[in-house]
């Protein structure tokens, strides 16, 4: 397969030639000959290329979660690095003046609350109203197949809930670029996607057929890391449960001192967990709140990325954990922010209803009929089978 960057090498960088381009992009974004996609555009454009934009963590990417970036200039090429995750997060006019297009090219998860769905949205809105063409350089997502959890609440749009998509949503950048310019609502938006080649929605794994996978952020180490992410996002609220940030297997494990891996995954086999599964495993905790400690923890697999409910599965291990060692051990530890938890799932309700005692299968169940009709309403925007 052909990531779109590749594709659009492959055809001579047709839409871009003899124009002033900017670049929204990190370190992540590989060509197939392993450079990125900046470097591939500034060896065929030189000069051409007049500005980059850099997402949440940096156009390098090594910025941690919610660390401010700042605006400087590259030390080789000396053109301007404008940071879109500190005092700007929307391109101003004056940024994008003298730009005739902007590409942008970003490893994405396809997960709400991952802010780079928030940056493109940004960066077509600001695009459209300077009058400025964007193409999005396709990549692929880890779960395409798949469109899970709550859809967006009235009051909780954030930059870590952007848009009315449910918490995953199973587009690529250039298919929610196609979405937002179209059932997003952004009129205006002169778009061009040029899409992978030899790619379907089944190739979910990362069989090494594609360029080397880098990581898009700090806390996201590997490809089934980031299939994980969702289901164990909600330990950035609770910090009495440890995701293995920090470690390989960042978003893959979650532990405490007080967990038992055996016992947890015996009360899991119960539940079901469609499309995964999970393991005991012993790690050492390298931040938070018990950072070198050893924890005995719980590894989480995806075995079918097509049936994996990443947010169904947050709820079942949610409500284990609270069966297994009450309450207070998940929702009152020191540090815990329900205002946060209700911004990363979009809703109070996911929030209220767990802690009311509501079955986490009905809960799921209840984002089913939002799901459908989210995926009739993205039906056009998507380019792959």
């Amino acid at each position: 397969m052909r990531v779109g960057v590749d594709v659009l090498r492959g055809r001579g960088f047709d839409v871009l030639r003899g124009r002033r381009v900017a670049l929204l992009s990190h370190q992540a974004a590989l060509a197939a000959d392993g450079a990125t996609s900046a470097q591939v555009l500034r060896r065929a454009l030189g000069g051409g290329l007049v500005a980059l934009f850099g997402p949440e963590h940096g156009f390098l990417g090594q910025a941690g979660a919610g660390e401010a970036t700042h605006t400087c200039r590259h030390p080789d090429w000396g053109i301007p690095v404008y940071s879109l995750y500190g005092a700007c997060r929307k391109p101003t006019p004056e940024m994008l003046a003298g730009v005739e297009v902007v590409v942008c090219d970003l490893q994405d998860l396809g997960v709400r609350c991952y802010t780079y769905l928030a940056t493109l949205r940004l960066m077509l809105e600001a695009c459209a109203e300077a009058g400025v063409e964007v193409v999005v350089t396709d990549r692929p997502v880890p779960l395409p197949q798949v469109v899970d959890g709550p859809g967006l609440a009235p009051g909780f749009e954030s930059f870590v809930a952007p848009c009315a998509v449910p918490l995953v949503y199973g587009m690529t950048p250039g298919e929610a670029a196609r979405w937002l310019a179209g059932a997003g609502g952004l009129a205006g938006v002169r778009l061009t996607v040029v899409p992978m080649e030899g790619w379907t929605r089944a190739d979910a794994a990362w069989d090494g057929g594609r360029p080397a996978f880098m990581p898009p952020s700090p806390g996201i180490r590997t490809w089934e890391g980031a299939a994980t992410y969702a289901a164990l996002v909600f330990t950035e609220a609770l910090p009495g449960i440890d995701c293995g940030r920090g470690t390989n297997l960042a978003f893959r494990v979650l532990g405490a001192p007080w967990l038992r891996g055996e016992a947890f995954c015996a009360r899991l086999e119960g539940r079901r967990l469609p499309g995964a599964a999970c393991w005991p495993h012993r790690y050492v905790a390298v931040g938070g709140a018990y950072a070198g400690r050893e924890l005995d923890g719980v590894r989480l697999t995806v075995t079918d990325p097509a049936r994996f409910r990443p947010a169904g599965v947050s709820l079942a291990l949610l409500e284990a954990l609270v069966e297994a060692y009450g309450t207070a051990r998940v929702w009152r530890h020191k540090g815990v922010r329900p205002a946060w938890f209700d911004r990363l799932y979009g809703t109070d309700a996911v929030r209220r209803a767990l802690l009311a005692g509501e079955p986490a299968a009905r809960i799921a169940a209840g984002w089913a009929g939002g799901s459908r009709a989210f995926m009739r309403a993205r039906r056009a925007a998507l380019l792959y089978a």
